[in-house]
């Protein structure tokens, strides 16, 4: 009987890290959601500084009591990465979310998931990595269902194009944030890292709503519990979700399951907002998300060994 429960245990154990998996997959497809839902009442601006502010007051308590000892251990180049990565990580939420308001959820939400593919190429042009076979093919694939999406929107006006656009430069941002987080969480455990980058990206939203004269309140009830929904569900559990599971899973294996988000994204947006994307967006989706599987079936190899 002993062995029995033993055994259940270890099962349950194991399945833990596929819910985690399975948790952050629902929580950050709510993101595009809730994100559309407060921009009926708040600008794109207010909502991606309200989103980082709100993340890091949750997140206050529990990182200062835990994490002071590993902040008095940097030095000035680790907290300059810590800022560059914070300042990133505001450009990512104002250029994606600004995006949001511009084209569909659909286009932006896959054109936003496209941030592998510019690891890989910043990789391979700046920090030596080598790009593989498939990491190309996937590249070529995931740009020919780019180029569809962006032709998807021709006939719908600037706005539409200008959106797709700002879904890329997202991609770009977080990608750049993602190499320093790859970097500097070799040395920082997830809660010392995320605090302070977070705030930065606070203090950098907040700093541009105030000097750009952008409301950041007088919203009504039903916006402010958008605004937290889109901090806490999200950014604090999706994202924190795919982070513990990287403790138990290869990060090719995260990435992969996180590219489901643009499916339910879409399918949240067609049920709540009643947003059907257009066939020839699905079709550019479909394409990108393929392109991008294919390209993280390998990791890179490495030019240099100490790199």
């Amino acid at each position: 009987m002993t062995l029995t429960k033993t055994e259940n245990s270890r099962r349950v154990l194991n399945r833990a890290p596929l819910l985690a998996l399975l948790l952050g997959v629902i929580a950050v497809s709510t993101a595009s959601t809730f994100i559309r839902l407060a921009q009926q009442e708040v600008s794109s601006l207010s909502v991606a500084a309200w989103r980082l502010t709100f993340a890091t007051l949750i997140l206050a308590p529990f990182a200062l009591f835990k994490c002071r000892d590993h902040w008095r251990k940097l030095d000035r180049n680790r907290w300059l990465l810590l800022t560059v990565s914070g300042i990133v990580l505001a450009v990512h939420f104002y250029t994606w979310i600004t995006s949001l308001a511009l084209t569909s959820v659909a286009a932006s939400t896959v054109l936003v998931a496209t941030n592998p593919l510019f690891v890989g190429l910043i990789s391979h042009f700046f920090l030596g990595d080598r790009l593989t076979r498939s990491v190309l093919t996937g590249l070529i694939v995931a740009i020919a269902g780019s180029v569809l999406i962006g032709i998807s929107g021709v006939g719908q006006g600037t706005h539409q194009l200008a959106g797709d656009l700002l879904a890329l430069t997202g991609a770009l941002a977080v990608a750049i944030y993602l190499l320093i987080g790859r970097r500097l969480r070799a040395e920082l455990p997830l809660l010392a890292y995320i605090f302070p980058v977070y705030g930065m990206a606070a203090a950098v939203l907040m700093g541009m709503a105030l000097i750009l004269g952008t409301p950041l309140g007088s919203y009504t009830p039903t916006a402010w519990l958008w605004l937290v929904l889109v901090a806490l569900v999200p950014q604090i559990l999706g994202h924190s979700s795919f982070n513990w599971a990287l403790g138990h899973f290869p990060a090719t294996y995260v990435a992969l399951a996180a590219l489901t988000e643009p499916v339910g994204s879409t399918l949240l947006a067609w049920t709540v907002l009643q947003e059907p994307p257009p066939l020839i967006t699905v079709i550019g989706g479909s394409l990108t998300l393929i392109g991008i599987g294919i390209a993280l079936r390998r990791p890179p190899r490495t030019r240099r060994k100490n790199a």
